[in-house]
C-alpha cells in the first residue's frame, strides 16, 4: 500500500511496515489492520522520531497525564497491540522508550503512547493473532479496558 506515507508487506503471516517523514506511527498500523482486515494483533518496532505524546495513568483521577517530547527522538523500544473495541472498530494499547539528548546530557522517557510523529522513518513488525480474535472489556473499577477472550 502506497499513498498514505507509508509502505508495508506481508510475508507469511507477518506484515511489516514502514512508516516515512512527518506520518504519525499509531495512525499508520491502524490503517493497516483495516485494510487488512486484522481484527488483532502485536507490534514490535524502531526508528528515529521527532514528537512523541506519552502518556501515564493516574489511577487517582483516572485518566491520563500526557507529555510531549519533540527533537532528535531515538525510539529504542515499541510495543503494542490491536484489539476489537473501539470507536472505528479497533483499539490499540501501546508503550515506547526514547532515547535523546538534553543539552549534553543523554535522556531517556518511556511510557503509554498516544501518538508519535516520524523524523526519517519507523521500521514495525506487525504479527496478526492467528485463530482467533481479541476484544476490549471496559474495567469500571479502574475506568480502562484490558483484554477480552471472544470465542
Amino acid at each position: 500500500m502506497e499513498g498514505m506515507g507509508m509502505e508495508y508487506r506481508k510475508f507469511a503471516d507477518t506484515y511489516y511496515i514502514r512508516v516515512d517523514r512527518d506520518d504519525e506511527i499509531i495512525s499508520s498500523i491502524l490503517a493497516v489492520c483495516n485494510a487488512e482486515g486484522v481484527k488483532s494483533a502485536i507490534y514490535t518496532g524502531i526508528g528515529g522520531c521527532k514528537e512523541a505524546q506519552i502518556q501515564t495513568f493516574l489511577p487517582e483521577t483516572g485518566e491520563f497525564e500526557t507529555r510531549t517530547l519533540r527533537g532528535m527522538l531515538e525510539l529504542v523500544s515499541l510495543t503494542g497491540n490491536v484489539v476489537s473495541g473501539g470507536e472505528d472498530g479497533l483499539s490499540h494499547h501501546t508503550h515506547a522508550a526514547f532515547a535523546y539528548k538534553d543539552g549534553d546530557a543523554h535522556r531517556f522517557a518511556a511510557g503509554h503512547i498516544k501518538s508519535i510523529t516520524v523524523l526519517y522513518t519507523a521500521e514495525i513488525e506487525l504479527r496478526p493473532v492467528i485463530g482467533g480474535i481479541i476484544g476490549k472489556q471496559y474495567d469500571p473499577e479502574t475506568g480502562t479496558g484490558f483484554w477480552s477472550f471472544e470465542e
